[in-house]
């Protein structure tokens, strides 16, 4: 198994002039970390106008930064909102991000979640697939042929040559955001590598990992001719500490990550400034104590979380994403549960993960027939689909 970290540059208020400074520094600071510890991967999402929920809109600028501190950690989109950037410059700025960074890009890709951010750029929530399956088709052949033009639904675009090219050969790997569980499917289905959040149970992620895999190895339709990446992720909400009451303590900021981006999708857009989230959640925990998440993830010490990793281990997920740059965690907790983890927990799934890649190997070839499961009975609720009721939404969330 691999171990990647999460960003969306969370700053709940109150601001001061400085905040978004030692935000971000914080943040590089402990990418740097994390890639003397060993992890293999740091991801950076693309959110626009989504206050304290994500400060993270130039995820190009700030990975590029996080290139030049670095020399190991993969660095991760996760993902590029492709109905609002325009495919030649989506193609520019991740193959300049591949070359400064020697080849560590993975090209993470989504649609946008909200009306908040799509409607600024002229895009229609109700047509966001559409318009990235033909950015798509549009962007992957730009990195490499030398001249290549695209006559599609929502981009058209004449001959040119778009550079640079990026150093990984034909282009970075390619994953897709899997925010609605059936998103898995597609991304399968697609070729590409599935980010997704953490499923309830073990049997969910054995469910959505044949449909995941059979989709990819029987029902294989490119958009495009890329190469596929067949890679299976989640991200899980994370706090390593000495004990679980003390990881519990300082975990706090997971239940703010769920209860902004609920109240976005629930009641956004909002007028500029007119909304203070961290308020709200402070009132929404007040009435609604039973609701808070102390055991949920990745959060314990060092035993408690290698015992739900084994699961995640025995499911054959490929990569845990480990999210705890949330609300108001301390960059301190952030950094020293970094240390913990990566000492005594990590080294032992990394030494297994060639057994892994040799299961995955098997599937593909088609040596290991993975059965067929009804996906429907583990579908669940999704953090971004649009709610009329916050409180349901936490608990139908699909995160344990």
């Amino acid at each position: 198994m691999k171990f990647g970290i999460f960003y969306e540059l969370q700053l709940p208020r109150p601001w001061e002039a400085d905040s978004e400074h030692k935000l971000f520094n914080n943040a590089l600071e402990q990418i740097e970390l994390a890639d003397r510890l060993g992890y293999d991967y740091a991801w950076e999402v693309e959110h626009h106008f989504m206050e304290e929920y994500s400060h993270s809109s130039a995820p190009e600028v700030f990975l590029g930064a996080a290139s030049q501190r670095t020399k190991n950690i993969r660095l991760g989109h996760g993902i590029i909102q492709l109905p609002t950037n325009h495919p030649a410059r989506v193609a520019e700025r991740v193959s300049t991000l591949d070359l400064v960074s020697n080849g560590r890009v993975e090209f993470g890709i989504g649609e946008g979640s909200s009306v908040t951010e799509l409607h600024p750029f002229d895009r229609r929530f109700r047509d966001k697939r559409a318009v990235w399956e033909d950015a798509v088709k549009a962007i992957l052949p730009m990195m490499w042929n030398e001249g290549w033009e695209y006559h599609g639904e929502f981009f058209d675009f004449p001959a040119r040559n778009v550079v640079p090219k990026p150093l990984q050969k034909p282009h970075p790997p390619l994953w897709v955001a899997c925010s609605q569980l059936e998103t898995i499917k597609m991304a399968g289905r697609r070729g590409m590598g599935a980010l997704g959040f953490q499923f309830i149970d073990a049997e969910s992620a054995k469910a959505w990992r044949h449909a995941y895999y059979n989709e990819l190895v029987h029902n294989l339709d490119k958009l495009c001719d890329y190469e596929i990446n067949p890679n299976l992720s989640v991200v899980s909400p994370f706090m390593c500490c000495e004990t679980d009451e003390e990881a519990q303590a300082k975990m706090d900021g997971w239940s703010f990550f769920q209860f902004a981006l609920v109240l976005y999708n629930k009641e956004g857009p909002f007028e500029p400034g007119q909304v203070n989230f961290w308020e709200r959640y402070q009132e929404w925990k007040e009435t609604n104590p039973e609701e808070q998440i102390p055991n949920r993830g990745l959060v314990g010490s060092p035993e408690t979380i290698r015992k739900k990793l084994l699961e995640f281990e025995e499911a054959h997920i490929d990569q845990v994403i480990l999210l705890n740059q949330a609300g108001k965690n301390k960059h301190e907790d952030i950094c020293s549960s970094l240390e913990l983890f990566a000492k005594h927990v990590m080294p032992e799934f990394h030494e297994r993960d060639p057994e892994q890649q040799a299961w995955k190997q098997a599937v593909l070839a088609g040596d290991i027939a993975l059965e067929e499961i009804d996906t429907e009975a583990y579908n669940a609720y999704s953090l971004q689909s649009p709610v009329k009721d916050v409180k349901a939404a936490g608990e139908k969330a699909v995160v344990q």
